[in-house]
């Protein structure tokens, strides 16, 4: 990625185009020099000691959870289990899904490994052990937001489109200021200092450049936008702000991540050539294939629908694609992986210092104009980086599987991601959890850690906005990251071409096939601007 294009002024449009980003960064210059609040002092400045005000926009899923990771409730939250369409799960279907998640952790744990919620392991509870205090058919689960009261932060203020979906994590925060448009929110509550936004992934963009004009620190949800023209556009915006961000990839800041940069970085497999990752998202989690989008219905009279579209196309509303289900539809979501490619590809673009794919080429199932395939194969080619060999990276998701390691034990799972050296392998599992050696080594010890440690991805936030410094996911990391998986989807949408993708990341181009720099942008709805 070009730095550089990163750090000039963009003005914001409605629609920020490729060609428009390039030629104003190309020609705007830097005419003054930030100065960090925190070496000014006064308004503006948070002091360590204080306890800054936060509010949380989309919170009905992930984004409340995050907010809990931040603080604790002031009214325990009971929220119930859920389908895709937000309807309750029955009891039945609770269930179906915790045996099924059982039998998963069971079909996941290495022979010989620590029990899955063993101390190191990042925190996952044994299969079946819930929240201390609450019912297990009615709760999901947290992490460690369960096992400990938190106070990083005030929550503030919560913006929902859908007070139904919400409505638990609403009740949960008597104190907040409510609100159903996040606009409304920015332009009155002028007490607020950092916002959190779980919304869909089509909302991220417009959200987060609003606030960082703002001036406001943020917290997005993975991926940090839909398009690499936002990704940019936002890395931009944070830095002439001069704000801490950080993009939800909450494996960047655990240990396994950092264990693994180490062991490759301090040369253990040797010189590493080919990775391979995989996930088995979207399958059993949300609707992708060759499927038409569902008939429009009269929308809930609570439910702010315009909000909720956004800058994406006018399209009826229907809540089977609403809530969880967007993700696979092209108008609002980035498939698998834009769920699960932030914590899978994040470790390998760290340990091997990559940057941009040189060339991208991609197969699948079949898909539709409105939905991504339920399964894809994706191959990236990175240039060599200093002492690092050029190495090749493939992308399998909808529960396909790359060929098993011959040194593999028989018997034992493969993990998400594999590192193929020239004097051994490592694999480890989605957010970097668990790394280890294939063959198994019961005896490595592994190098000295000489990566700096961190508390969660949420107190490396809170800590970076109290003490004037970077956190450890920003948006100049993450937004590389987001590229990268979003180069993915273009590579899919364009398979049919029979080619495989040149990329020119300097200029933010497919050089090979000009009609895939259409998916670098896309023409905002009216009234809604980057």
């Amino acid at each position: 990625m070009n730095q550089e294009n990163l750090n000039k002024k963009v003005p914001g449009n409605k629609k920020l185009s490729r060609r428009s980003f390039l030629g104003t960064t190309a020609t705007a210059a830097a005419a003054f020099t930030i100065i960090p609040r925190h070496a000014m002092g006064g308004k503006g400045y948070t002091a360590p000691s204080d306890l800054i005000n936060v509010a949380g926009i989309g919170v009905g899923s992930q984004g409340g959870g995050d907010i809990q990771q931040i603080a604790s409730p002031d009214v325990p939250i009971v929220r119930p289990q859920r389908n895709m369409n937000g309807t309750p799960m029955t009891k039945e279907q609770i269930a179906a899904q915790q045996a099924r998640m059982a039998e998963m952790m069971k079909r996941n744990q290495q022979p010989g490994a620590p029990p899955q919620g063993a101390p190191g392991q990042g925190g996952q509870r044994p299969a079946g052990q819930n929240r201390p205090g609450t019912d297990p058919n009615a709760i999901m689960q947290m992490g460690d937001a369960a096992n400990r009261v938190i106070k990083l932060a005030n929550i503030y203020a919560i913006c929902d489109v859908d007070p139904n979906y919400s409505g638990h994590i609403i009740k949960g925060y008597p104190k907040a200021k409510v609100y159903s448009d996040w606009r409304e929110m920015l332009e009155k509550e002028k007490s607020i200092d950092a916002v959190v936004i779980g919304t869909p992934d089509h909302n991220h963009a417009p959200i987060a450049a609003a606030f960082l004009r703002a001036k406001k620190h943020v917290y997005i949800e993975k991926p940090m936008a839909k398009t690499i023209t936002e990704c940019r556009k936002l890395a931009q915006l944070a830095k002439e702000n001069n704000v801490v961000t950080q993009m939800g990839n909450q494996g960047h800041a655990t240990e396994g991540t950092r264990k693994t940069v180490e062991w490759i970085q301090s040369g253990v497999i040797g010189l590493v050539r080919e990775v391979q990752l995989s996930t088995n998202r979207p399958m059993g989690f949300w609707p992708q294939g060759d499927i038409k989008r569902p008939a429009g219905v009269p929308v809930p009279k609570e439910v702010n629908y315009d909000v909720w579209l956004g800058p994406a196309p006018e399209k009826p509303y229907n809540p089977e694609a609403f809530h969880f289900n967007w993700r696979g539809l092209w108008d609002y979501g980035t498939g698998a992986m834009g769920d699960m490619g932030a914590h899978i590809f994040d470790a390998p673009i760290w340990a091997l210092n990559l940057g941009m794919p040189t060339k991208i080429q991609a197969t699948s199932s079949p898909y539709s104009t409105d939905y991504m395939p339920l399964c894809e194969m994706v191959t990236y080619e990175f240039p060599a980086r200093g002492y690092m060999p050029p190495v090749k990276v493939s992308w399998c998701d909808g529960g396909l599987r790359p060929p098993r390691p011959e040194t593999l034990e028989a018997g034992r799972a493969m993990k998400d991601a594999t590192y193929y050296g020239d004097k051994g392998i490592i694999t480890h599992g989605s957010h970097g959890a668990m790394p280890e050696l294939i063959p198994a080594n019961v005896d490595f010890k592994g190098p000295d850690a000489w990566l700096p440690r961190t508390g969660n991805i949420f107190e490396d936030w809170i800590d970076a906005i109290k003490n004037g410094k970077k956190s450890c996911n920003d948006f100049s990391i993450s937004s590389k990251l987001t590229e990268i998986m979003l180069l993915t989807n273009i590579a899919v949408k364009h398979q049919r071409a029979n080619i495989t993708l040149e990329y020119d990341a300097a200029n933010m181009k497919i050089t090979n096939l000009p009609e895939a720099n259409e998916m670098f942008a896309y023409e905002y709805r009216k009234g809604w601007s980057l």
